[in-house]
């Protein structure tokens, strides 16, 4: 009897650690790692990411009998802080071609195969992996049937301007999101152009209140 409950303790044990193991959180520490990860399933004989850095190129991954190219002068940005931009160069069946625009990612990165091209397929729908605030949107976990990304996206450019992050559940099988859960606000800027900006407004609350007008002291009349 004794022996059983130390099996069960041990089976719950284990299944407790594996289960607070799929749930860890993991993050995008930056655009190069998710980038370097991608996976194509063409065949490809020979690709390269590329980082043009203030005019200097620099090859971040190669893959494969490495070609001549043309270095590019103009690429894409996986987040909206990034002061350099990326291109990639690949060559298949003899023939040298570049991505230089980020819509170019989706045939080249083809059957989503990890974490890295899932959050990459989600830029692609509006998303973004915030490299600023990857504590909540840029960052996942993932279990035996779903990817589970923290990931933000702006949803207003106007006054304010907003950043929200989600959770999106992305299916590794058919690399459908099929879920996506609003988290809320995580940054909320105002200009002093925004109208509904709480600081002025509380200004001019403060300002449209009736002063209290000061009583006036009675004349005395000379006798």
């Amino acid at each position: 009897m004794v022996r059983s409950k130390e099996k069960i303790s041990i089976i719950l044990f284990l299944f407790l650690g594996t289960f607070l193991f799929s749930q860890e959180k993991k993050k995008f520490f930056n655009t190069q790692n998710v980038l370097a990860k991608i996976i194509p399933n063409d065949k490809i004989d020979f690709w390269a990411l590329i980082q043009n850095n203030y005019g200097k190129n620099e090859e971040l991954k190669t893959s494969g009998t490495k070609k001549d190219y043309t270095p590019q002068f103009s690429g894409f940005n996986i987040t909206p802080t990034e002061d350099s931009f990326y291109y990639i160069v690949y060559s298949k069946g003899g023939n040298t071609s570049y991505i230089t625009e980020i819509s170019g990612l989706r045939d080249f990165i083809g059957k989503v195969d990890n974490a890295e091209e899932a959050a990459l397929s989600a830029v692609l729908d509006g998303y973004i992996i915030d490299e600023q605030f990857v504590d909540v949107a840029g960052n996942y976990y993932e279990d035996k049937t779903n990817y589970y990304l923290d990931l933000g996206k702006v949803t207003s450019k106007e006054c304010p301007y907003e950043k929200k992050h989600f959770t999106l559940t992305v299916n590794k099988a058919t690399a459908q999101i099929s879920q996506v859960k609003e988290n809320g606000t995580y940054i909320e800027l105002y200009t002093k152009k925004c109208p509904n900006n709480p600081r002025l407004l509380k200004i001019e609350k403060k300002e449209e209140e009736p002063k209290d007008e000061p009583k006036k002291k009675p004349v005395k009349k000379r006798q």
